[in-house]
């Protein structure tokens, strides 16, 4: 018999001496981490608003204390005071982001000014939030963007004055000792449960006039924005750290 042979002979006789156990992996064993719905936050996750108070927020510059509206059903509304919105006191790295919003029933106003907020995760990169339904605008710019940099694959943009929600897994960028880039960032975003941005690459910060920037910087604050015009409110605000 020639050698190639008896090798083609042998080898699935190797092949059948495997057993399932050789390919099972007993450790480590995964968290057990419970929640009662989809929205509700998981039991290892930071609550950041639960409709009580603001006191892990502050605002983003020009004063002590935000003067956002704490309302009787669990939401606080955006007060216009020249704060710039609000930013968590804690800063973070990668994390799961869920957040839910609500669009003014005002539909006086039009494009970029209705409802006008956004999410930023370390206080750079931007999900825009706005009232985009059947309300047009650029469309780098609307609702579920990452603002000026990516489209949203849909529009899932529900009526004014109805509950929505943003789930954001945000990975970090990394920058070297040098203040190089080292890893780009990543969002992968759900917008009222619909997929909107499959793990795109953050181009770097957010900007609305010019090109994105890609400075060093470390962990940073979750901020909400308080813009233009029409009112908008939030609810139910927690996050889960992924690094």
């Amino acid at each position: 018999m020639r050698l190639k042979n008896f090798i083609y002979l042998f080898i699935p006789v190797l092949v059948t001496c495997q057993e399932a156990k050789d390919t099972e992996i007993w450790g480590p064993v995964p968290e057990e981490v419970y929640t009662i719905s989809d929205s509700a936050p998981p039991t290892d996750a930071i609550i950041l608003f639960d409709g009580s108070d603001l006191s892990k927020w502050k605002p983003r510059w020009g004063k002590d204390r935000s003067e956002w509206q704490i309302n009787k059903d669990g939401s606080v509304t955006v007060v216009f005071d020249d704060t710039g919105g609000i930013e968590t006191k804690e800063n973070f790295g990668s994390v799961q982001l869920h957040v839910e919003w609500k669009t003014s029933e005002d539909t006086s106003f039009t494009n970029q000014k209705r409802s006008n907020s956004g999410v930023f995760l370390q206080g750079r990169y931007e999900i825009q939030i706005l009232d985009s339904y059947k309300s047009p605008t650029y469309v780098n710019g609307q609702a579920g963007s990452v603002y000026k940099q990516y489209i949203p694959l849909v529009n899932a943009s529900r009526k004014p004055g109805e509950w929505q929600s943003y789930d954001i897994i945000f990975d970090a960028p990394k920058f070297n000792s040098d203040g190089k880039k080292i890893k780009s960032g990543y969002f992968t975003v759900f917008h009222n449960g619909v997929l909107i941005h499959n793990h795109v690459e953050i181009l770097g910060t957010t900007e609305n006039v010019g090109l994105p920037k890609n400075i060093s910087h470390g962990d940073g604050p979750i901020a909400l924005q308080n813009h233009c015009c029409s009112q908008i409110s939030f609810r139910n605000i927690w996050v889960r750290e992924l690094n």
